[in-house]
Protein backbone atom coordinates (compact mmCIF):
# COMPACT_ATOMS: atom_id res chain seq x y z
CA UNK A 1 0.00 0.00 0.00
CA UNK A 2 0.94 3.80 -0.29
CA UNK A 3 2.57 4.47 2.88
CA UNK A 4 4.52 7.82 1.75
CA UNK A 5 4.43 10.25 -1.42
CA UNK A 6 6.91 12.72 -1.68
CA UNK A 7 7.01 15.56 -3.70
CA UNK A 8 9.52 18.20 -6.19
CA UNK A 9 7.77 21.92 -5.00
CA UNK A 10 8.89 24.49 -7.35
CA UNK A 11 7.23 23.62 -10.27
CA UNK A 12 5.53 20.99 -8.69
CA UNK A 13 3.93 22.48 -5.56
CA UNK A 14 3.88 26.16 -6.44
CA UNK A 15 3.35 27.75 -9.46
CA UNK A 16 6.70 29.14 -10.19
CA UNK A 17 9.91 27.50 -11.85
CA UNK A 18 12.30 28.37 -9.04
CA UNK A 19 11.94 29.63 -5.80
CA UNK A 20 15.34 31.24 -6.03
CA UNK A 21 13.91 32.53 -9.16
CA UNK A 22 11.20 34.48 -7.91
CA UNK A 23 13.07 36.11 -4.96
CA UNK A 24 15.55 36.89 -8.05
CA UNK A 25 12.61 38.43 -10.41
CA UNK A 26 11.64 40.69 -7.52
CA UNK A 27 14.76 42.20 -7.78
CA UNK A 28 15.11 42.62 -11.47
CA UNK A 29 17.88 40.26 -11.12
CA UNK A 30 18.79 37.01 -12.34
CA UNK A 31 22.29 34.43 -11.48
CA UNK A 32 22.97 33.15 -15.20
CA UNK A 33 26.80 33.16 -13.98
CA UNK A 34 26.24 31.13 -10.98
CA UNK A 35 24.02 28.30 -12.91
CA UNK A 36 26.54 27.75 -15.41
CA UNK A 37 29.46 27.72 -12.80
CA UNK A 38 27.20 24.87 -10.74
CA UNK A 39 26.54 22.75 -14.02
CA UNK A 40 30.73 23.28 -14.94
CA UNK A 41 30.92 22.09 -11.55
CA UNK A 42 33.21 24.98 -10.88
CA UNK A 43 30.86 25.83 -7.63
CA UNK A 44 28.74 23.52 -5.04
CA UNK A 45 25.47 23.98 -3.30
CA UNK A 46 26.26 26.16 -0.91
CA UNK A 47 28.66 28.45 -3.19
CA UNK A 48 25.73 28.35 -5.31
CA UNK A 49 23.22 29.50 -2.56
CA UNK A 50 25.84 32.15 -1.84
CA UNK A 51 26.11 33.88 -5.00
CA UNK A 52 22.10 34.00 -5.26
CA UNK A 53 22.28 36.28 -1.85
CA UNK A 54 24.97 38.18 -3.19
CA UNK A 55 23.25 39.61 -5.72
CA UNK A 56 20.20 39.82 -3.69
CA UNK A 57 22.31 42.00 -1.17
CA UNK A 58 23.57 44.31 -3.14
CA UNK A 59 20.28 45.49 -3.33
CA UNK A 60 19.04 45.06 0.24
CA UNK A 61 22.19 44.88 2.15
CA UNK A 62 20.39 44.30 5.00
CA UNK A 63 18.18 41.22 4.10
CA UNK A 64 16.52 39.17 6.17
CA UNK A 65 14.29 36.20 6.78
CA UNK A 66 11.05 38.18 7.16
CA UNK A 67 12.37 40.19 3.53
CA UNK A 68 12.22 36.85 1.88
CA UNK A 69 9.04 35.33 3.20
CA UNK A 70 7.18 38.95 2.31
CA UNK A 71 8.60 37.95 -1.17
CA UNK A 72 8.00 34.61 -1.57
CA UNK A 73 4.15 35.27 0.17
CA UNK A 74 3.13 35.88 -3.49
CA UNK A 75 4.02 32.67 -4.58
CA UNK A 76 0.71 30.53 -6.11
CA UNK A 77 0.45 27.36 -5.12
CA UNK A 78 -0.25 25.06 -7.75
CA UNK A 79 -3.68 24.84 -9.02
CA UNK A 80 -5.81 21.41 -7.36
CA UNK A 81 -2.75 21.32 -4.17
CA UNK A 82 -6.00 21.57 -1.80
CA UNK A 83 -8.01 18.57 -3.99
CA UNK A 84 -4.66 16.35 -3.66
CA UNK A 85 -3.15 16.67 -0.46
CA UNK A 86 -7.09 16.07 1.82
CA UNK A 87 -7.43 13.14 -0.68
CA UNK A 88 -4.31 11.67 0.58
CA UNK A 89 -4.45 12.65 4.27
CA UNK A 90 -7.84 11.13 4.11
CA UNK A 91 -5.95 7.67 2.67
CA UNK A 92 -3.61 8.26 6.07
CA UNK A 93 -0.54 8.62 3.25
CA UNK A 94 2.99 10.39 4.97
CA UNK A 95 3.72 13.49 3.03
CA UNK A 96 7.09 15.07 2.32
CA UNK A 97 8.27 18.00 0.59
CA UNK A 98 12.18 17.27 -1.04
CA UNK A 99 13.17 20.30 -2.70
CA UNK A 100 16.26 21.92 -3.81
CA UNK A 101 14.11 25.36 -3.36
CA UNK A 102 14.17 27.81 -0.48
CA UNK A 103 12.93 26.74 2.88
CA UNK A 104 10.66 29.98 4.18
CA UNK A 105 8.52 28.77 0.80
CA UNK A 106 8.59 24.89 1.47
CA UNK A 107 7.28 25.46 5.28
CA UNK A 108 4.38 27.48 4.17
CA UNK A 109 3.33 25.80 1.76
CA UNK A 110 3.64 22.59 4.15
CA UNK A 111 1.38 24.79 6.89
CA UNK A 112 -1.17 25.56 3.95
CA UNK A 113 -1.32 21.82 2.79
CA UNK A 114 -1.01 20.40 6.02
CA UNK A 115 2.01 18.52 4.87
CA UNK A 116 4.19 16.26 7.39
CA UNK A 117 7.36 16.48 6.23
CA UNK A 118 9.01 20.08 4.47
CA UNK A 119 12.83 19.40 3.14
CA UNK A 120 14.31 22.10 1.47
CA UNK A 121 17.30 24.45 1.14
CA UNK A 122 17.99 27.73 3.83
CA UNK A 123 20.05 30.43 5.15
CA UNK A 124 22.41 31.12 8.08
CA UNK A 125 21.05 33.85 9.59
CA UNK A 126 22.35 36.30 12.84
CA UNK A 127 20.10 36.50 16.19
CA UNK A 128 18.04 39.29 14.22
CA UNK A 129 16.88 37.37 11.31
CA UNK A 130 19.64 39.02 8.71
CA UNK A 131 21.30 36.79 6.13
CA UNK A 132 24.87 36.30 6.79
CA UNK A 133 25.85 35.64 3.02
CA UNK A 134 26.06 31.63 3.84
CA UNK A 135 23.20 29.02 2.56
CA UNK A 136 22.34 25.66 4.64
CA UNK A 137 21.88 22.72 1.96
CA UNK A 138 19.53 20.45 3.29
CA UNK A 139 18.58 18.67 -0.33
CA UNK A 140 21.66 18.85 -3.01
CA UNK A 141 20.25 19.68 -6.38
CA UNK A 142 21.49 16.18 -6.95
CA UNK A 143 21.10 14.53 -4.18
CA UNK A 144 17.22 13.92 -3.98
CA UNK A 145 17.48 10.54 -3.92
CA UNK A 146 19.96 10.05 -0.79
CA UNK A 147 17.47 12.74 1.04
CA UNK A 148 14.46 10.22 0.16
CA UNK A 149 16.38 7.48 1.47
CA UNK A 150 17.26 8.96 4.77
CA UNK A 151 13.66 10.10 5.55
CA UNK A 152 12.00 6.40 4.24
CA UNK A 153 14.51 5.31 7.14
CA UNK A 154 13.61 7.22 9.54
CA UNK A 155 9.67 7.14 8.72
CA UNK A 156 10.25 3.03 8.45
CA UNK A 157 9.17 3.05 5.00
CA UNK A 158 10.51 1.10 2.47
CA UNK A 159 10.81 2.36 -1.78
CA UNK A 160 8.09 0.20 -2.48
CA UNK A 161 5.38 2.01 -0.44
CA UNK A 162 6.59 5.18 -1.65
CA UNK A 163 5.36 7.12 -4.50
CA UNK A 164 7.13 11.15 -5.72
CA UNK A 165 6.25 13.57 -8.24
CA UNK A 166 8.63 16.33 -10.14
CA UNK A 167 8.77 17.94 -12.89
CA UNK A 168 12.21 17.94 -14.09
CA UNK A 169 15.58 15.84 -14.32
CA UNK A 170 16.87 16.48 -10.73
CA UNK A 171 13.84 14.83 -9.81
CA UNK A 172 14.46 11.61 -11.10
CA UNK A 173 16.38 10.37 -8.24
CA UNK A 174 13.31 10.68 -6.58
CA UNK A 175 11.70 8.30 -8.86
CA UNK A 176 14.23 5.49 -8.44
CA UNK A 177 12.95 5.53 -4.90
CA UNK A 178 10.15 5.00 -5.57
CA UNK A 179 7.21 2.37 -6.71
CA UNK A 180 5.39 4.94 -8.52
CA UNK A 181 6.90 7.89 -9.81
CA UNK A 182 4.86 10.91 -11.56
CA UNK A 183 5.97 13.67 -13.72
CA UNK A 184 3.60 16.51 -13.18
CA UNK A 185 3.67 18.97 -16.27
CA UNK A 186 7.45 17.83 -16.64
CA UNK A 187 9.84 19.84 -18.23
CA UNK A 188 12.53 17.96 -19.95
CA UNK A 189 12.60 14.23 -21.70
CA UNK A 190 14.51 12.87 -19.01
CA UNK A 191 11.61 13.39 -16.18
CA UNK A 192 9.14 12.26 -18.99
CA UNK A 193 11.04 8.97 -19.55
CA UNK A 194 11.66 7.80 -16.27
CA UNK A 195 8.15 8.52 -14.62
CA UNK A 196 5.55 5.37 -14.83
CA UNK A 197 2.71 8.13 -15.02
CA UNK A 198 3.37 11.62 -17.22
CA UNK A 199 0.13 14.01 -16.32
CA UNK A 200 1.01 17.38 -18.78
CA UNK A 201 -2.72 19.42 -17.35
CA UNK A 202 -1.85 22.06 -14.70
CA UNK A 203 -4.12 20.24 -12.11
CA UNK A 204 -2.80 18.41 -9.09
CA UNK A 205 -5.82 16.70 -8.81
CA UNK A 206 -4.85 14.62 -11.49
CA UNK A 207 -1.95 13.66 -9.51
CA UNK A 208 -4.52 11.84 -6.91
CA UNK A 209 -6.13 9.95 -9.40
CA UNK A 210 -2.59 8.16 -10.27
CA UNK A 211 -1.41 7.77 -6.78
CA UNK A 212 -5.09 6.18 -5.83
CA UNK A 213 -4.06 3.70 -8.69
CA UNK A 214 -0.80 2.74 -6.90
CA UNK A 215 0.63 -0.50 -8.10
CA UNK A 216 0.72 -3.46 -5.45
CA UNK A 217 1.95 -6.83 -6.12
Amino acid sequence: MLRLAAFDMDGTLVDVASSWGAVHAHFGEQNADGLRRFLADEIDDEEFICSDIAIWRRHLPELSLDDLEAILEGVPLMPGAASLFDGLRAQGVTTAIVSGGIDLLARRVARELRIDVALANGFRVTSSGRLTGEGIVRVPIHGKEQVLAALQRQLGVTPEETASVGNSEIDVGLFRRSRLGVAFLPEDEAVRLRADRVIAERDLGRVLEALVRFPVG
